[in-house]
């Protein structure tokens, strides 16, 4: 279907019923982004906020059932905001929908467990996994705490009794999941449960879901009519209704671009429903809701204050040049490319060096967030695939073949070690390649990370198209599925804390990031510089101090209040944004007064940047010594100083 602002009728019973409908239902999933898009269906929440309103309150539905809202998952990850904000900032916007219940989404735990349970105590409703369960919390008890099952009541009377589900496939997708988790059928966990909500006098029975359109089908095959009336499902991001033994199957498509509003009578026979399904794309004829953009507002105003938050520290210069990624090995990209590897545990990384936009020499000292959000801006998210070493070899040419050019398809590796000839013809350069130790096998299928853009035969990486796009590499973990380079990096920085730690980390977290810590240190000889017993706040002659974890405002205001806390004065925002700061720790008040603002720090980089580019050092190797020990020490985190590893060898004849 073209997008349209008019309503759009999906399904229509036979029977045409003229009376006002007995139930009235919202159905909305898969959503991440709060502001709206350039294309049609632009989206966004002011605009679906209007429709939602227009549902609820519009003098066409006056003395009608009051309108019930499903949403089956993913709000809380990915998006450059969640990158930012752990999900919190959605806390708003699903409220505000007046949701009334939710599936669990699997990217809705990418924070871990216990910022799922923080982020679902601030909801105004239940969320809903019946068959995911997590035995370190009882018998039979959720994943995250989540209910099985809830019993909601029209204002007419009628009890609607609803189920969450998900598939298998997507427990495999969540690295930072409890260990021991159970996972049940989602059609037996159906037919246990559904029975108990028709015993409490449930008359009509709605599964949430967050599963593909195929699981989904499988479902209403194995408990349609009887079992389920309506399946309303998430996970796939495109709009689909079918009809399946009885049951209606429907997805209602993604990131506030389509909403479905479903109208139930009651069969005349007086068994089953009729259905009316209608869909509506938020198009940019459809003007804002006031409301919802002054919380938009609020939120884009919190956002870039915690952008200048301190979130790690350097103890090496960090190389994002142009002139350096897109010709050959940079230290930042070794990092990140093992950072993907390890966090997914797969054989090798390939990331397209255009995905590092910073452009700049990143120096020693902290990093704050938005130099990670502005260095790895793109928001199609990692993802995992099988690959053959034919296609990793052909990968690699491609990203090869038009160097000296500084384009973005040059290859950034992690256990991946070649040698190109540049005198050689475009696509023939390749002289040798290793995976680890040992020389790729071209018939062997290796497990690789690389970027979705990637996946999708981009910048001329044809040999990586995954099968859905007419290739041949088997994805593992779809973009659907996948987290954002700059989330990873930012939930990296984050396990690198010693002082004021995420409150909300949890064991789950702890686990996947103490095993990338070790192999990073271990496997490929990345330095930690262990924080400092004592953070000087004045060092040996000639040397500054960084700002510690403090921000300006809050070390200003800080110094101002007698208690030696900055005192909170919070709004809405504020509390949405701030609720789970990263500097909740009992020795946050310890670590010394920041000694530079925002402002100065900026005028050090530029300087530094400049003396540089004055005394022509182009290469990082001689650019700047790494820092030793006494040397811009901090008390709050570890320091991280990736090097250059010889991945990336040129082959010169007679060399």
């Amino acid at each position: 279907m073209a997008p349209s602002a008019e309503e759009q009728v999906v399904f229509a019973p036979d029977s045409n019923p003229t009376t006002p409908p007995d139930l009235r239902f919202l159905h909305y999933n898969d959503v991440y982004h709060v502001d709206c898009s350039s294309a049609e269906p632009v989206g966004g929440i002011a605009r679906f906020q209007t429709l939602t309103n227009y549902y609820r309150h519009d003098q066409k539905y006056e003395g009608q059932s009051k309108l019930l809202t499903f949403f089956s998952g993913d709000a809380f990850n990915p998006s450059l905001e969640s990158s930012v904000t752990k999900g919190s900032h959605m806390i708003p916007i699903l409220n505000g929908i007046g949701t009334d219940v939710a599936c669990v989404g699997n990217h809705d735990l990418d924070f871990g467990v216990k910022q799922f349970r923080n982020l679902t105590s601030q909801c105004k409703f239940p969320w809903l996994l019946a068959n995911v369960l997590d035995p370190a919390l009882g018998d039979g008890v959720p994943l995250g705490n989540a209910k099985k099952t809830v019993m909601l009541e029209s204002s007419n009377g009628i009890k609607v009794g609803v189920i969450g589900l998900a598939e298998r496939e997507w427990l495999d997708t969540i690295n930072s999941l409890p260990p021991n988790i159970i996972y049940k059928s989602a059609s037996a966990t159906a037919k246990e449960l559904i029975p108990q909500l028709r015993e409490q006098g449930a008359e009509i029975i709605v599964a949430v879901s967050h599963q593909r359109e195929p699981n989904d089908n499988k479902l209403a095959e194995n408990t349609g009519g009887e079992w389920i009336d309506v399946i309303l499902g998430g996970h796939d991001h495109y709009y689909a209704h079918s009809f399946i033994n009885g049951t209606h199957v429907l997805r209602s498509g993604t990131d506030f671009k389509q909403l479905s509003h479903i109208e139930v009578w009651r069969k005349q026979e007086g068994k089953g429903w009729d259905f009316k399904i209608t869909r509506r794309d938020i198009v940019s004829s459809i003007p804002q809701d006031k409301a919802a953009v002054e919380v938009v507002e609020g939120l884009t105003n919190k956002l870039k204050e915690k952008l200048d938050k301190p979130i790690g520290y350097t103890a090496a210069p960090l190389d994002a040049r142009f002139t350096t990624v897109r010709t050959k090995e940079s230290n930042l990209g070794n990092f990140v490319c093992d950072l993907m590897r390890y966090y997914y545990q797969t054989d090798c990384c390939i990331m397209a060096s255009g995905t590092i936009r910073g452009d700049q020499i990143y120096p020693p000292g902290v990093l704050r967030l938005r130099d990670i959000v502005n260095c790895f801006p793109f928001e199609d998210p990692v993802v995992v695939m099988k690959v053959t070493g034919t296609a990793l070899r052909l990968a690699l040419e491609n990203g090869v073949s038009n160097y000296p050019a500084l384009e973005g398809r040059f290859p950034q590796v992690s256990n991946i070690t070649f040698t190109a000839d540049y005198s050689a013809p475009p696509h023939s350069r390749i002289v040798d390649v290793h995976i680890g130790s040992e020389p790729l096998d071209p018939e062997r299928e290796y497990v690789l990370a690389t970027r979705g853009y990637m996946g999708r035969g981009k910048d001329g990486y044809t040999s990586l198209l995954i099968e859905a796009e007419g290739g041949s590499a088997r994805e593992v973990v779809s973009e659907e599925n996948g987290v954002l380079i700059s989330t990873i990096l930012r939930q990296y920085f984050l396990s690198l804390k010693v002082l004021g730690r995420w409150k909300h980390w949890g064991g789950s977290m702890q686990r996947l990031f103490s095993s990338v810590q070790t192999k990073l240190e271990s496997n490929h000889r990345h330095n930690f510089h262990d924080p400092a017993q004592k953070s000087p706040v004045a060092t040996e002659k000639g040397k500054v101090q960084l700002p510690m974890h403090l921000s300006p405002a809050k070390a200003r205001a800080r110094s101002k209040s007698p208690s030696g806390r900055a005192p909170r004065k919070k709004g809405a925002a504020d509390a949405v944004v701030d609720s789970d700061s990263d500097e909740e720790d009992e020795d946050v008040d310890a670590l010394p007064p920041t000694k530079f603002n925002a402002r100065e720090v900026d005028v050090i980089r530029r300087v530094m940047r400049k003396w540089w580019r004055v005394a022509g050092m182009k290469g990082y190797a001689g650019l700047c010594d790494e820092q030793g020990e006494g040397e811009f020490q901090v008390n709050w985190t570890k320091a991280v100083a990736p090097r250059l590893e010889g991945r990336i060898k040129e082959h010169r004849v007679g060399g």
